[in-house]
């Protein structure tokens, strides 16, 4: 899709607050002054669920996850005026952090030990990620040594962006090869897992909402507000997940709720966090595809690789099931990650330990290696 005319970007009437400041020129310059069909919010919506709707129609899986993220991925690429929503994704985490902590329950606590072993992988995991993604990004695609650095660590995204640009590297680099590279696993692993291991992804990922009792409805509801706000006062970081899940866990292990969020609610998760991961991409120049987007999907077969042979380790040498290890080794966002367990009905918390393992060393080990590379 082009865009044509080049005049002085106006600011337009009831638009201003709706789009940010890349995609508010491709409004102005698309449509003429008083002719703005729809807010870039509105069009985003509407743009993932159409493509919610087509993979629903095609029976591909996860439809509510993956038909708003590539959908959203093809229009940002056309230049389409998007507009994320980031205040109603974080919020659609808190419902996945309290998912996960509903999940741990005094059964689970008689696990840790078993877990253990498996864990222990995820410090040689990311640091086998590091001795290879280093180079790669380094000598191979010529990124300077702080936006190679954090281009390879598998971290979240918002704190390698911090991270990163503190180092002094290029935070729209590593924006681009973030999103890639979370696109790219949860994209793939549907196929692989429905493909290769028969996986049926259910329908609707839970008990509906009438067949919860209101007070537990009622008490995850408030481990996700007090839990996220908690968090995010003591600045953790995954503050949206974190946070409840702690809090549901007590609750859990207290026996105040037996029951997960309702399948209603993990799958407005998904479609949110499906519109987000597209989002991102919005801006996004011929150049930035040729270079940036080539050298991240490069990355992710390379993480892939490494992701399959150690979950292919932890389940030879520790008898830990194949799938789960699988979604436990993806090095895909924690709140993407989620979604994919609770959908494939896996263990999540093994899963969720896994991740919360892998952030932690990325974590920790950013600002001393930030420091080195300044």
């Amino acid at each position: 899709m082009a865009f044509a005319g080049s005049g002085a970007r106006q600011r337009q009437p009831g638009a201003s607050g709706h789009c940010t400041e890349l995609a508010s020129s491709y409004c102005v310059q698309m449509y003429p002054k008083q002719d703005l069909p729809m807010s870039p919010l509105i069009l985003t919506l509407a743009i993932a669920a159409a493509g919610a709707g087509v993979f629903q129609i095609l029976g591909l899986p996860l439809p509510l996850l993956l038909g708003p993220m590539f959908f959203c991925l093809l229009a940002a690429l056309a230049k389409a005026p998007l507009k994320g929503t980031p205040r109603i994704s974080e919020a659609m985490r808190t419902v996945l952090g309290v998912a996960v902590g509903s999940s741990i329950t005094p059964e689970l606590m008689g696990r840790l030990d078993a877990m253990a072993a498996s864990v222990a992988f995820v410090p040689i995991f990311v640091i086998v990620i590091g001795l290879i993604g280093y180079p790669y990004f380094r000598r191979l695609c010529r990124f300077d040594p702080p936006t190679a650095y954090y281009a390879a660590m598998p971290g979240g995204l918002q704190d390698m962006l911090v991270f990163g640009e503190e180092a002094g590297g290029n935070p729209r680099i590593l924006s681009l090869v973030h999103a890639t590279r979370v696109l790219a696993i949860v994209a793939i692993l549907p196929f692989l897992l429905t493909a290769i291991w028969g996986l049926t992804f259910a329908s609707m990922p839970g008990e509906r909402v009438a067949e919860i009792p209101p007070s537990e409805l009622a008490i995850m509801a408030a481990s996700a507000v007090i839990g996220w706000l908690g968090a995010r006062g003591v600045g953790l970081f995954g503050a949206s997940i974190i946070g409840p899940m702690v809090v549901s866990a007590v609750a859990s292990l207290s026996g105040l709720i037996e029951s997960r969020p309702p399948g209603e609610a993990i799958l407005l998760a998904q479609f949110f966090i499906g519109l987000g991961v597209g989002v991102n991409y919005v801006g996004i120049t011929l150049q930035e595809v040729r270079t940036v987007l080539a050298a991240a999907l490069g990355f992710c077969v390379i993480l892939s690789g490494l992701s399959v042979m150690f979950a292919e380790a932890a389940h030879h040498f520790l008898d830990a099931p194949i799938v789960e290890a699988l979604l436990a080794f993806a090095p895909g966002g924690q709140g993407e990650m989620v979604v994919l367990a609770f959908a494939a009905g896996v263990d999540l918390a093994f899963v969720v330990t896994h991740h919360l393992v892998r952030l932690v060393v990325v974590i920790l080990g950013a600002p001393l290696v930030g420091r080195w590379l300044r």
